[in-house]
Protein backbone atom coordinates (compact mmCIF):
# COMPACT_ATOMS: atom_id res chain seq x y z
CA UNK A 1 0.00 0.00 0.00
CA UNK A 2 0.89 3.62 -1.04
CA UNK A 3 1.63 5.99 1.54
CA UNK A 4 -1.70 7.85 0.26
CA UNK A 5 -3.96 4.74 1.33
CA UNK A 6 -1.97 5.10 4.98
CA UNK A 7 -2.58 9.33 5.02
CA UNK A 8 -6.60 8.19 3.73
CA UNK A 9 -7.23 5.47 6.79
CA UNK A 10 -5.64 8.32 8.87
CA UNK A 11 -7.87 11.13 7.77
CA UNK A 12 -10.81 8.58 8.10
CA UNK A 13 -9.84 7.48 11.69
CA UNK A 14 -9.31 11.38 12.79
CA UNK A 15 -12.88 11.51 11.05
CA UNK A 16 -14.75 9.46 13.02
CA UNK A 17 -13.32 9.50 16.45
CA UNK A 18 -13.22 13.10 16.87
CA UNK A 19 -17.52 13.43 16.73
CA UNK A 20 -16.99 11.31 19.70
CA UNK A 21 -14.72 12.12 21.65
CA UNK A 22 -15.14 15.97 21.78
CA UNK A 23 -18.73 15.37 23.50
CA UNK A 24 -17.56 12.78 26.02
CA UNK A 25 -14.76 15.00 27.01
CA UNK A 26 -16.75 18.48 27.78
CA UNK A 27 -20.06 16.67 28.89
CA UNK A 28 -18.71 13.99 31.00
CA UNK A 29 -20.60 14.15 34.49
CA UNK A 30 -23.07 16.98 32.96
CA UNK A 31 -26.65 15.99 32.60
CA UNK A 32 -28.28 18.02 29.05
CA UNK A 33 -31.08 19.40 29.46
CA UNK A 34 -34.52 16.88 28.77
CA UNK A 35 -35.73 18.96 25.44
CA UNK A 36 -32.01 18.24 23.93
CA UNK A 37 -32.02 14.45 25.14
CA UNK A 38 -35.51 14.01 23.53
CA UNK A 39 -34.15 15.21 20.00
CA UNK A 40 -30.81 13.36 20.48
CA UNK A 41 -32.97 10.07 21.49
CA UNK A 42 -35.05 10.33 17.94
CA UNK A 43 -32.02 10.86 15.87
CA UNK A 44 -31.72 7.01 15.48
CA UNK A 45 -35.08 6.67 13.51
CA UNK A 46 -35.11 9.66 11.99
CA UNK A 47 -31.62 8.63 10.03
CA UNK A 48 -32.87 5.21 9.77
CA UNK A 49 -36.57 6.22 7.95
CA UNK A 50 -34.30 9.15 5.78
CA UNK A 51 -32.43 5.60 4.74
CA UNK A 52 -35.00 3.08 3.79
CA UNK A 53 -38.18 6.19 2.59
CA UNK A 54 -36.27 6.19 -0.86
CA UNK A 55 -36.04 2.84 -1.01
CA UNK A 56 -39.30 2.23 -1.13
CA UNK A 57 -40.14 3.83 -4.59
CA UNK A 58 -36.90 1.19 -6.40
CA UNK A 59 -37.82 -1.42 -4.47
CA UNK A 60 -39.17 -3.59 -7.86
CA UNK A 61 -40.21 -1.89 -11.64
CA UNK A 62 -43.72 -1.61 -9.64
CA UNK A 63 -44.14 0.93 -7.64
CA UNK A 64 -47.27 0.02 -5.92
CA UNK A 65 -45.01 -3.16 -4.68
CA UNK A 66 -43.41 -1.00 -2.47
CA UNK A 67 -45.83 1.62 -1.16
CA UNK A 68 -48.74 -1.07 -0.43
CA UNK A 69 -45.46 -2.79 1.61
CA UNK A 70 -44.70 0.85 3.62
CA UNK A 71 -48.29 1.27 4.09
CA UNK A 72 -48.47 -1.86 6.06
CA UNK A 73 -45.85 -2.09 7.41
CA UNK A 74 -46.57 2.00 8.96
CA UNK A 75 -50.27 0.50 9.70
CA UNK A 76 -48.90 -2.71 11.92
CA UNK A 77 -46.29 -0.38 13.81
CA UNK A 78 -49.05 2.61 14.72
CA UNK A 79 -50.70 -0.28 15.76
CA UNK A 80 -48.26 -0.85 18.41
CA UNK A 81 -46.40 -4.23 17.19
CA UNK A 82 -42.89 -4.68 18.01
CA UNK A 83 -40.02 -5.01 15.40
CA UNK A 84 -40.21 -8.24 14.25
CA UNK A 85 -43.90 -8.39 14.03
CA UNK A 86 -44.06 -5.24 11.83
CA UNK A 87 -41.09 -6.93 9.12
CA UNK A 88 -43.07 -10.27 9.23
CA UNK A 89 -46.89 -8.61 8.39
CA UNK A 90 -45.24 -6.71 5.85
CA UNK A 91 -43.64 -9.23 4.35
CA UNK A 92 -46.88 -11.45 4.56
CA UNK A 93 -48.96 -8.55 2.76
CA UNK A 94 -46.64 -8.34 0.02
CA UNK A 95 -46.71 -12.07 -0.27
CA UNK A 96 -50.42 -11.81 -0.79
CA UNK A 97 -50.61 -9.00 -2.69
CA UNK A 98 -47.52 -10.86 -5.47
CA UNK A 99 -49.65 -13.83 -5.88
CA UNK A 100 -53.35 -12.27 -6.62
CA UNK A 101 -51.99 -9.02 -8.13
CA UNK A 102 -48.73 -9.78 -10.50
Amino acid sequence: MGAWYWWMIIGMAIVTYLPRAIPLAFLEGRELPPAIQNVLRNIPYAVLGALIFPAIFFVQENIWFGIIGAAAAFGIAFAGANVMTVVLGSIAVLAVYSVWFL
